[in-house]
């Protein structure tokens, strides 16, 4: 019964983990990433669809994303849609391809792009803490059944701690890593 706790506890906390990693992969820095036209869905044929089912991506230099359409007449939905999305950013459409020319961020936008990336790593701590919470309930639920011993409730609430303040501890590394990447002139 306690490793299933255990397991399934690390199992979330992982998984927020990986989320916060993907949020982070669509945080703009000074680069260009093809993350960051990830959630950008275009319609095509009544059908919201990812833009890398349209279109080919790619990176000719590290400031540019060029954005190649399988049919001609894509150019116009992908161009509305990039400049409807919070990028921030204005295609270029010479009617062939779109390029989408990442500028150099400006020191408030940066200020404002690693506040948002600390508000997401907050977000993360806070779901890591709910795994911990409901875990430590199981166990103690546990417990009160009579499945396990009050020793065994006060040691697994050690090692669910500790599990805890080794993914909190994950979370600072990584928001560490993308605040010194934003900044990053």
């Amino acid at each position: 019964m306690i490793p299933e706790i255990k397991t399934k506890a690390e199992d979330n906390m992982k998984s927020a983990i990986d989320s916060l990693k993907h949020e982070f992969s669509t945080i703009r820095t000074g680069r260009a990433s093809l993350s960051l036209v990830d959630d950008i869905k275009v319609d095509y044929y009544g059908t919201p669809s990812p833009l890398t089912q349209v279109a080919t991506l790619s990176l000719p230099d590290g400031r540019t994303i060029v954005i190649a359409p399988w049919e001609s007449k894509m150019l116009a939905v992908i161009d509305k849609a990039i400049q409807k999305s919070d990028l921030g950013i204005n295609p270029v459409n010479d009617g062939k391809i779109i390029r989408l020319v990442i500028p150099p961020l400006t020191e408030e936008r940066r200020k404002e792009l690693a506040k948002k990336a600390k508000k997401m790593a907050e977000d993360s701590k806070v779901i890591i803490r709910n795994v911990r919470r409901d875990a430590n309930e199981s166990l103690k639920k546990a417990e009160k059944d009579k499945k396990i011993t009050e020793d065994d409730l006060t040691k697994s609430e050690q090692e669910v701690q500790k599990m805890t303040d080794d993914f909190i501890k994950r979370v600072d590394e990584a928001l560490a890593h993308k605040e010194k990447e934003i900044m990053e002139v």
